[in-house]
């Protein structure tokens, strides 16, 4: 008798399907877990870039406001003056125009060789020797180490008041002098042709003298 052989077939066990744990409300959760870690590292990325930027903006602002040890560099337009001071008396007028005006244009001139500070006073009110004393007795007590005066009022006082004070240089303008020096202390100039050249040379002379 010839033996039957059963084959018995044995069927592969089928892939379990695991349902996930905790149900639809746990899938949910860890979804929304994702999500927000995922909102969080954007976050955190602009959060980084706002505070490169913003470290960014302090260097820029910390260079540009000149924290350095070193000096500031000066002006050179500056004008460094030294301590004298050349003062004009005129008329109620002032320097506007006139010879007031070129007088105070030469007295500039001189200021730019010399290195003196320069100034102007007008009389107001009577345009009388006597009510131009006063401005002038101004000029002398505060330290005017040169006075020019214009006008014939205002040139009457200083050749007046310039033998008291023979310390301070005085330069009259006009004044019906012919030009020239009338004292160890004052010097005349003529108006007209080259006023301001002659004011200039005027006061510079007086200035050195007083250096």
């Amino acid at each position: 008798m010839s033996k039957q052989v059963r084959q018995v077939t044995q069927a592969r066990p089928a892939k379990e399907t695991q349902a996930p744990a905790g149900g639809p409300l746990a899938v949910a959760g860890r979804a929304a877990a994702r999500r927000l870690r995922s909102l969080r590292g954007r976050a955190i990325a602009l959060a980084g870039g706002a505070v490169v930027v913003v470290g960014a903006l302090v260097v820029t602002v910390f260079l540009l406001s000149g924290h350095d040890d070193r000096p500031p560099v000066p002006d050179t337009r500056a004008r460094h003056y030294t301590e004298t001071d050349a003062c004009l008396l005129t008329g109620k007028d002032g320097i506007t125009a006139g010879t007031a005006a070129e007088v105070w244009q030469g007295m500039q001139d001189a200021s730019r060789t010399t290195h003196a500070r320069v100034s102007y006073g007008q009389v107001t009110g009577e345009q009388s020797a006597g009510n131009a004393r006063p401005f002038l007795n101004g000029m002398v007590q505060r330290s005017c180490d040169v006075v020019l005066a214009v006008g014939r009022p205002e040139v009457t006082a200083a050749s007046e008041t310039a033998p008291h004070y023979g310390k301070i240089g005085f330069v009259l303008v006009g004044g019906g002098q012919s030009g020239g020096h009338t004292g160890g202390n004052v010097t005349t100039v003529r108006t007209g042709d080259g006023l301001r050249a002659d004011v200039a040379a005027a006061v510079e002379r007086a200035v050195r003298a007083r250096g």
